[in-house]
């Protein structure tokens, strides 16, 4: 039965009050609680207690849900694991205009997180749109981060000047034009019941599909998520320049939206330890290789523990 329980609470089936003990309050378990910063409420699963933090950050179109793996396997190995759903996809962290969802402020959020849960100091990990607001928080508040894992993405200004320079990577980002389009996008990618949105999902198993539909089916939730691509990706971005923290990048090679370019303009702006892991696969690198993710992960944070 606690198994069971354990599933359901990790599929987000129940409501969020029914889960944020499961097991008996077995801090080992993973949960999936409210978590308030200032003016909103995150939904953040969470597992592990007593050792260093490490925080997840999530892209589009998934929810923390995608973390799964990673936050067992973190918390199996002495690490207290968190990972939000971000703004946009956490109901009580939906504010309306795309001027709530640029990377700086949302940034704040996750570093004040960290602070009310008691650490100074901690390990972060992201994919896709995830990963672009893990660069900016490694550039603003580097004093706070252990270490940094991106997922697919490259130093954001890296991959600037690839869309810049070359003509392949700006072919292959035209979708990000066409998700700004506001109302346009929503309609494409909403309707018949939402079939475009689940076809971008072919990694996923059924009930990670569903886990993601439940948020994103929600109100304003389509819209909260898009606005990523109508805040944070705008023509006044700032520069977040060089990147001491210790940093990996894990990147798939048959990635459709970021290619080799903006990879190989990546070295120069990292001051710190830095190494590229090169995967034969896409962009959905947990789910299409969770092991070599799940250890190349481990192994950075171990590096960078104390």
């Amino acid at each position: 039965m606690k198994r069971a329980v354990r599933m359901m609470c990790a599929l987000g089936v129940f409501l969020l009050a029914s889960c944020t003990t499961i097991d008996g309050g077995d801090p080992m378990s993973l949960t999936f609680e409210p978590v308030s910063v200032g003016e909103f409420t995150y939904d953040v699963r969470r597992a592990g207690a007593g050792g260093e933090l490490v925080v997840l950050l999530h892209g589009f179109p998934e929810t923390s849900h995608m973390w799964i793996p990673l936050i067992e396997h973190l918390a199996a190995n002495g690490y207290t694991a968190i990972a939000p759903d971000l703004r946009g996809y956490s109901s009580g962290a939906r504010p309306e205009g795309a001027e709530n969802y640029g990377y700086p402020v949302m940034g704040e959020d996750i570093v004040q997180m960290a602070a009310d849960l008691g650490f100074d100091r901690f390990h972060l990990v992201g994919h896709d749109h995830g990963a672009g607001l893990g660069w900016v928080i490694v550039g603003q508040h580097a004093e706070r981060i252990s270490s940094w894992t991106a997922l697919s993405i490259p130093h954001i200004d890296a991959f600037g000047a690839a869309l810049a320079s070359n003509a392949e990577q700006r072919e292959r980002s035209q979708y990000m034009n066409f998700f700004r389009q506001v109302g346009v996008a929503e309609n494409a990618l909403s309707g018949n019941d939402f079939a475009a949105l689940r076809g971008v999902w072919n990694a996923s198993p059924p009930e990670q599909v569903e886990e993601y539909m439940r948020v994103l089916s929600q109100p304003g939730a389509l819209t909260g998520a898009l606005n990523w691509y109508r805040g944070a990706l705008t023509d006044d971005r700032q520069a977040i320049g060089q990147v001491a923290v210790p940093t990996v990048l894990i990147w798939g090679n048959q990635d459709q939206a970021i290619g080799r370019p903006g990879v190989d303009l990546a070295p120069p702006y990292m001051d710190g330890p830095y190494r590229l892991v090169e995967l034969d696969a896409g962009h959905w690198l947990i789910q299409e290789d969770e092991e070599t993710v799940l250890r190349e992960t481990l192994a950075h944070i171990q590096a960078n523990s104390n």
